[in-house]
């Protein structure tokens, strides 16, 4: 650093100097306390491991933005944080995106490359996408403690992987069945509930004739999916249907088969509703699966994994699915068989990585049970130990919990943590354990097999606050740092993740992993869609830090981080034709504003002397600016304590850029200049540029450590002894969060100086109103109390220095000059003189009265109009209404200054 702020503010060489100095001084590293009494706080963050399929996006840059404000400012509150790093494994969705980028290129399935190159492979794409992941949060001022990254797949996570499975495996909530499960036909692997996602999709009622076996007629059954009729084994109808004795234990012939069905009753048909008669699949279909063990029917499976149909399809093995759909019903039609088609709009499932529409599949898989697990996760928010901020987002996590079905946790895949089961070839049994097994411990048999399924992504995932801290060993990580603090994240995965690190946390510690959850909004694009790379309509984090600052781009998100509502950032192209958004024009401005404002003040702080000082030393000014500063204190630490970021960051604004930028720093100019009263301006504003600088630094990291630093080198002592203690600090990042001192808040001072702000932007108004020139000085008249205008001529230097003055009077018995342009507020009437001529002023307003007269009298004539409100876009109505305040607003203006201009005459 030199001696002097460099001109020009270049977010790239500040973050450079400041991230290389966080890293010379250890500033993100967190070491649990090596005496087991002590009193130190621990604060603990684990990151949501980003997934390694691929660079961050927009998405990322929201959530670790707001992370890292938390931890940044706990850490500056003396907290023992630690913010833990790592990635996700992320099976389902990184197999598939390097069989589709990798594979395809090399022409090859991944069964002829084999399990093991294809493993290489993916191992290859980790490595290069989760160092450019670590590289990115670093870049976004991640103050993460390095040190300590993990991976989801690395040897801590995967053995706190094989003790929860064996455990849970032991315990009797592990178990293998055939089961329906949701398949992706494209990845060709089950999916949990919570990993399908449901869209509304045009299609059809089919309405088919099942011939009664017996020749006597037909029932009629309705489908969305006529190709799965291949693999009905009944037909239901409800046993109150007044019709269910006439048909209960006849047989239907199934079409297109050579199979006979029965009918049977069952109280999940809906009596009046369709033809009164269902078709049960019980393969192919979860309602008609449960119905299918009720009744104890053969479950008929007509799908190869591919989605295309088996040789349960007969003539229609083959074919893909809706391939077999064209053809099943162009036969039924033939037949005469098909009674008439609905269009229908209706919700299916999708995978939620492969966007497939997924199957009901009767397959072998693995599951947990549940419900032991959610019942004390349950609880754990009942009773408040775990707080959703906002809090309506606990009711989503309870409202899954309490009808949630046994978890699949097996994965058709190759890239995961592969199932700890090993199969017998003799005995036919199971082995698990904490080392792979030599022998089935049933028979002793050496002939056994390893599972060739990985488990679930979300089950190592479920793991992450304590697996990264070293469970199941006893570390002193684990002790210290768990539970975790906070956990900030999206909606989006309250079921997937949230709800499951609960139900593990309680499993294997016993105690919750965390007691507070954030949830944010969504980043969509201007058009209130959702950003994706897919669309076109991502943003490159990394783009945003390069074209505007990483501070820029983390102020912005601040901003606009508000009750978990969505994130509007409309999409432009920049000159290398990346996508950008004007919104983070507000950071860029603000953090220019903040480093000229602040090279302004270290430049009249130089060579400041640490003398003699007391609080009878103080001006009114600086009384004033240090009571806004402590009550913008107050006001940012409650609201970072609950959680909120719009709100501290834009407060923070306002008391920079309004109370210190346009007012205090413009009132003590002249004392600045003035060697017998610089010394308390120039330690008062020391003072208070340090402090705003600490209120800052967690929203926006780089550019404060970096005029921190300066203002260290230039005034290395600046509290205010006996006023306001502020301990120095080497860095920022590990200062002192300042504490509010009631005593400093003087709500009378600020009244006061209300009153005389009022006063300056009264005269300034009129200055612009009537175009005076700026350098003009201006002779001006107050009417108002005798309590006011005291204060008003005490402080009449300030005054005349700031609204360019020549001379200033104040009485409450003050008339008002014929050539005075008036100014009124509530408690005043202010008078600038020599400014207008009444006779014509007055002809000016009366016709602007006139003619805002006529635009209203056009706008209430449009609104009055039923056919203009029925007939227009509802914003075409609405930008009239806004119009007409306006036009309202204008002529209670003019009228106020004609009323003015006749009471002058």
């Amino acid at each position: 650093m030199t001696n002097d702020l460099p001109k020009v503010y270049e977010p790239d060489k500040i973050e450079s100097i400041a991230n290389q100095l966080w890293l010379d001084t250890h500033g993100f590293d967190a070491e649990p306390p090596s005496d087991p009494a002590s009193n130190e706080t621990p604060y603990t963050i684990v990151i949501p491991p980003p997934n390694v399929t691929g660079a961050l996006h927009m998405g990322h840059a929201l959530d670790n933005t707001l992370q890292d404000i938390l931890i940044r400012y706990r850490r500056m509150q003396g907290c023992n944080t630690l913010w833990l790093p790592g990635t996700d494994h992320a099976g389902i969705a990184t197999q598939s995106v390097v069989e589709k980028q990798v594979l395809e290129t090399e022409g090859k399935t991944r069964q002829e490359l084999g399990r093991d190159e294809l493993l290489k492979r993916i191992w290859n794409w980790k490595d290069q996408y989760g160092n450019q992941i670590l590289d990115q949060l670093k870049r976004l001022g991640a103050s993460c403690d390095w040190r300590r990254t993990r991976f989801t797949l690395d040897d801590v996570c995967a053995k706190a992987v094989r003790q929860t499975f064996v455990k849970l495996y032991r315990d009797g909530l592990i178990y293998r069945g055939k089961r329906l499960v949701n398949w992706d036909p494209v990845s060709q692997t089950a999916l949990a509930d919570d990993e399908v996602e449901h869209k509304e999709v045009k299609g059809h009622f089919w309405h088919i004739r099942y011939p009664l076996a017996d020749g006597s007629g037909y029932v009629t059954v309705a489908t969305t999916r006529p190709e799965t009729m291949l693999g009905d084994t009944a037909v239901a109808v409800n046993p109150k249907d007044d019709r269910a004795n006439e048909y209960l234990g006849k047989m239907v012939k199934l079409p297109l088969t050579d199979r006979q069905i029965p009918i049977v009753a069952d109280d999940y048909v809906k009596r009046g509703e369709g033809s009164g008669f269902l078709k049960v699949t019980p393969a192919h279909d979860p309602n008609d699966y449960e119905i299918g063990l009720r009744h104890n029917l053969e479950m008929v499976n007509i799908l190869h994994p591919d989605a295309t149909v088996n040789e349960n399809g007969g003539k229609y093995t083959g074919l893909d699915r809706y391939a077999a759909r064209k053809a099943v019903v162009a036969d039924l039609e033939a037949l005469g068989l098909l009674e008439k088609v609905e269009e229908h709009t209706h919700q299916v499932g999708h995978s939620y990585r492969s966007h497939a529409a997924i199957e009901p599949y009767l397959s072998d898989q693995w599951f947990v049970k549940v419900r032991p697990l959610a019942e004390p996760a349950i609880k754990a928010v009942e009773s408040g130990k775990i707080k959703f901020h906002p809090d309506r987002y606990g009711n989503s996590y309870l409202d899954w919990l309490r009808g949630i079905r046994d978890w699949c946790i097996s994965r058709q895949l190759w890239w995961g943590h592969r199932i700890p089961i090993w199969y017998c070839q003799d005995c036919g049994e199971s082995t698990t354990g904490l080392e792979d097994p030599t022998e089935c411990e049933h028979c002793q048999s050496s002939n056994i097999e390893q599972d060739p399924d990985v488990l679930d992504t979300w089950f190592s995932s479920a793991l992450w606050p304590h697996s990264t801290l070293g469970w199941p060993e006893d570390t002193n990580e684990l002790n210290f740092y768990y539970p975790t603090s906070t956990l900030v994240t999206a909606r989006d995965i309250i079921t997937l993740w949230v709800s499951r690190m609960v139900m593990m946390g309680l499993y294997n510690m016993k105690d919750i992993p965390f007691s507070d959850v954030f949830i944010h909004g969504t980043i969509l694009d201007g058009n209130g869609v959702r950003m994706s790379k897919s669309k076109g309509n991502g943003i490159d984090p990394i783009g945003i830090i390069e074209s505007y600052g990483a501070d820029a781009m983390r102020f912005s998100i601040a901003q606009m981080t508000t009750e978990s509502q969505d994130m509007r950032l409309p999409v432009t192209k920049d000159e290398n034709g990346r996508n950008i958004s004007e919104k983070f024009d507000i950071g860029r401005n603000f953090c220019n504003k903040l480093w000229n404002a602040s090279r302004f003040a270290l430049t009249n702080l130089q060579n400041m002397e640490a003398g003699d000082f007391s609080a009878q030393m103080l001006q009114m000014e600086d009384r004033w600016i240090l009571s806004r500063l402590h009550q913008t204190i107050a006001q940012t630490t409650a609201e970072l304590d609950e959680f909120k970021f719009s709100e501290p960051v834009s407060g923070l604004y306002r008391f920079f850029w309004n109370d210190l930028c346009d007012w205090y720093l413009e009132i003590i100019k002249p004392r600045i200049r003035d060697d017998s009263q610089r010394a308390v301006a120039q330690r008062v504003l020391a003072y208070v540029l340090d402090a705003t600088l600490r209120l800052f630094h967690p929203f926006i990291p780089f550019i404060t450590e970096g005029i921190y630093q300066q203002l260290n080198e230039i005034c290395p002592e600046r509290e205010l002894p006996t006023v306001a203690e502020l301990p120095a600090s080497k860095t920022l990042i590990r200062a002192d969060w300042p504490h509010a001192n009631s005593e400093l808040i003087d709500n009378q001072v600020e009244n006061q100086m209300v009153l005389i702000q009022s006063a300056i932007r009264l005269i300034r108004d009129v200055r612009t109103r009537y175009q005076v020139a700026p350098r003009k000085p201006l002779n001006v008249a107050i009417k108002t109390s005798s309590e006011h205008a005291a204060l008003l001529l005490e402080h009449q230097k300030m005054i005349i220095h700031l609204a360019g003055l020549e001379a200033l009077e104040a009485t409450p018995d003050c008339v008002k000059p014929a050539d005075a342009a008036v100014s009124l507020a509530d408690e005043m009437e202010i008078y600038v003189k020599g400014v207008i001529d009444n006779d014509a002023e007055q002809e000016r307003l009366l016709k602007q009265q006139e003619q805002i007269n006529g635009f209203l009298k056009q706008t209430q004539a449009k609104l009055n109009n039923d056919n203009f409100i029925s007939r227009a876009k509802s914003e075409v109505v609405q930008r009239e209404r806004d119009r007409l305040i306006q036009l309202q607003e204008q002529l209670a203006t003019v009228e106020k200054n004609l009323a003015a201009l006749s009471k002058s005459n």
